[in-house]
């Protein structure tokens, strides 16, 4: 394993850490093993016939030389960029923000940045939206946005590129709507694909069979991350270092598989809260990405049979040292029905120095001539240690440093866990159909032809409810 690899600790997983009664014992996981190396051996089978399209991303050269060559055009000539999307289309372009540049990016000067300032509109709130149109009324001609939907019919995106292209249109003319705006959806089909050709608008791909949760590593998070000076070759090579891991059959050599292994091993026992506690700023927004990937991708009602079924484990992002004086209280003494997931930095980027001075008290002086990091990493050690004294399982991810081949590595190590956890649910990971329901109820509320029987249902859902308003 290269010195640049992220490490799985399972450690205090295991009986000898937290006790039989919530520890997983070696028998136990020897047993556990052949159902996951089943479900690996399928899985490689189906990559063979063009399933699991993720996985392919990090050797996908053309996709790459695309996502540069838009880069090299737009590079220079925009003080803002402007994403415009939700779920898989902003929760990745976040997080590789927040890992990969200065946590105050957009508040650098120029010289100092290594790109545009990047705002990423993941909501509708009206109150957001309005004060980013005050924040670009003077830099209008200088923002690019990227519009990123597959099908164009979200209506999320879809209003807020209605938005921005009229905003262009009357404040620099029409031709703004190609010179100041990119769109990331279906190469072949689709409403947003329509537009694109109506209207000439440059255009990058969604990959198919790629969906939106699973498409950070393709240009739907990588032209942010490349325009904002992110090395996203490096990106995908640590992608396809992970790639390489988790394609490994022996399942205690293979991360993700061993992942997939405990985490379906405690829901089984009824451990089915997983909290993602990273001890690092840069690494919030990547739980924030995992959140999405294993609900959408693990809760289900109907299994690859057809079959009803409940399942899917919750989880929950907590940070580092901000959340042991929020969360930690009910972590230790409240119930005992979650497993932790630290993640851990060996290396920082920058360390501050704590500074020596004269005549300080025995309560602070300890502190002195050490660094944030050390007490950082102290804080995570210390947890994590309350935590198995108090018989709560706990993994750690580490990284040797966040650059962009670990963050590759690690949402690689994910996206292949999430796939075979979904085998050992016996569910597909791919789908959400319970999506669909709100989605089709909004276009009913909003009055979108077609949808008219949702309508009705949902008046006669509110008068039942109406009566009971306090």
């Amino acid at each position: 394993m290269p010195s640049a690899a992220l490490q799985l600790d399972h450690g205090n997983v295991l009986d000898a850490a937290v006790g039989a009664a919530h520890g997983l014992g070696a028998a136990e996981i020897k047993r556990a093993a052949p159902a996951v190396k089943a479900v690996l051996t399928r899985i490689e089978a189906e990559r063979k016939r063009g399933q699991h399209r993720y996985r392919d991303l990090p050797h996908d050269r053309q996709m790459l030389k695309q996502v540069q060559a838009a880069v090299r055009r737009h590079a220079g000539k925009f003080e803002n960029l402007v994403v415009l999307g939700i779920g898989g289309s902003a929760l990745g372009n976040i997080a590789l923000q927040t890992a990969l540049n200065p946590a105050y990016h957009n508040l650098l000067p120029a010289r100092a940045r290594r790109g545009p300032r990047l705002f990423v509109m993941d909501n509708v709130d009206p109150t957001q939206i309005a004060n980013l149109l005050d924040v670009l009324g003077p830099s209008l001609k200088k923002t690019l946005f990227n519009v990123i939907s597959k099908s164009g019919e979200t209506a999320e995106t879809a209003a807020q590129f209605l938005i921005f292209r009229d905003l262009l249109a009357r404040k620099l003319g029409k031709k703004a709507l190609t010179s100041n705006m990119l769109v990331t959806t279906d190469p072949q089909g689709g409403t947003m694909r329509g537009i694109v050709e109506k209207d000439g608008y440059e255009a990058l791909p969604v990959p198919p069979g790629v969906g939106g949760r699973f498409s950070v590593l393709s240009a739907v998070g990588l032209f942010s991350a490349g325009l904002c000076g992110i090395k996203i070759d490096k990106l995908l090579a640590g992608a396809a270092a992970m790639g390489e891991r988790v394609s490994e059959t022996a399942v205690m050599k293979n991360p993700a598989a061993l992942l997939a292994l405990l985490l379906h091993a405690f829901y089984v026992r009824g451990k089915r809260l997983h909290v993602m506690m990273p001890y690092s700023y840069q690494l919030k927004d990547l739980a924030d990405w995992y959140r999405q990937l294993w609900a959408e991708s693990l809760g289900k009602h109907i299994d690859l049979d057809g079959q009803p079924c409940v399942v899917g484990p919750t989880p929950i992002k907590a940070l580092g040292t901000t959340d042991q004086h929020s969360q930690v209280q009910l972590y230790r003494e409240g119930p005992n029905d979650k497993v932790f997931i630290f993640l851990e930095v060996e290396r920082f980027e920058r360390d501050v120095k704590i500074p020596r001075a004269a005549g300080l008290p025995a309560e602070m002086a300890y502190l002195q001539g050490q660094t944030l990091g050390t007490l950082l990493n102290a804080e995570k050690r210390a947890t994590e240690y309350a935590l198995v004294a108090s018989q709560r399982p706990c993994l750690t991810i580490r990284f040797p440093a966040i650059r962009e081949e670990t963050v590759g590595q690690f949402i690689m190590l994910w996206e292949a866990a999430t796939s075979i956890a979904g085998g050992l649910l016996h569910i597909n990971p791919y789908d959400q159909p319970a999506v669909q329901t709100g989605k089709e109820f909004t276009f009913a509320l909003m009055g979108k032809q077609g949808y008219e029987k949702q309508r009705r249902e949902y008046e006669r859902y509110a008068r039942r409810g109406g009566k009971s308003v306090v």
